[in-house]
Parts: structure tokens; sequence; C-alpha cells
């Protein structure tokens, strides 16, 4: 969080001292100010790591799009059709994620996608338990869940 603190600190004054307030001109400056972080990351400790951050969100950001689009093609086509394919269930899905904006995250993306909502946290917090509307296959779906928070868990960590 540090080294997005001083990107944005680094944009404002890029801002403020080429005097255009415009937003491409803040999106320079942000740009401006994540290169001039990734060379300062060598010599400064508490910025380390933070040039990966970007590129890792870029893709956190396809992944997750791919993932709504399927899954609401998935629920639209159960939906739409006389048939239901549906088995509704309720598993428990152990966590790697132990903070709380780690845990907060991951069950708010989960909720977000169609077809599985996050409902509890065990009080040991280790076990995110989530509602599924698809549980025919629940080794797969364990499988797309460990995938999601692993790529969150990338980018926080």
């Amino acid at each position: 969080m540090i080294g997005f603190f001083w990107n944005v600190c680094l944009a404002l004054a890029w801002v403020a001292l080429s005097g255009s307030f415009t937003a491409w001109n803040l999106f320079a400056g942000l740009a401006f100010g994540y290169l001039a972080l990734m060379v300062l990351q060598k010599h400064v400790p508490a910025l380390k790591g933070y040039s990966r951050r970007l590129p890792r969100l870029i893709s956190f950001s396809l992944f997750f799009i791919k993932e709504l689009i399927k899954a609401n093609f998935r629920v639209a086509y159960d939906v739409a059709t006389p048939v239901w394919y549906m088995k509704p269930g309720v598993i428990a899905f152990e966590m790697e994620a132990h903070t709380d904006a780690e845990i907060m995250f991951l069950s708010s993306f989960i909720s977000l996608t169609p077809g599985t909502l996050s409902l509890d946290v065990s009080d040991d917090r280790r076990v995110l338990y989530i509602h599924a509307m698809f549980l025919q296959d629940e080794e797969q779906l364990r499988k797309d869940l460990k995938e999601l928070e692993f790529r969150i868990l990338k980018i926080m960590r």
C-alpha cells in the first residue's frame, strides 16, 4: 500500500507542477510515478515488489472478466431453458487467505460471480462457506475457487 500511496502523491505533484488538471495528465502522472517507483524499488525496501503488482492486477482483471462472462452465460442458459440443470448446495472451502482484507476480497469476488455466494467464515477464519448453484462437479468448483484465491493472493501479498 505504501507504493500506491507514493504513486498517487507523485501523480498529484505532477498535475500540480504541470498546471494542467485533466484526467489524461493525472494518468500520465500515475504512469511516470509508477516508472519512478519501479526504479527506486531496488533502493527502498518498503517498495519491494511494487512493480510486479500492476501486471498481476491486469492479469487478474482479464481472468475475472472471462470467468464472469462464463458464469453469466451458464446462469442465463439455465434460466432460459425449460429444463433446469442446477444442483444447488453449500460447500466448506478451506482458504489460504488469512488477513481480513484477503478474506474480504476473496468472498466479495466469489459473491460477484453469478451462481456462487459467500455465506459465512468460520470462527478460526480458515473455512469459507459458499453456496453454489451448480454443484454437479464439486472438485471442479473447488479447483476454480482455488485458482481465484491464488490470483487474489498473488496481487495482495
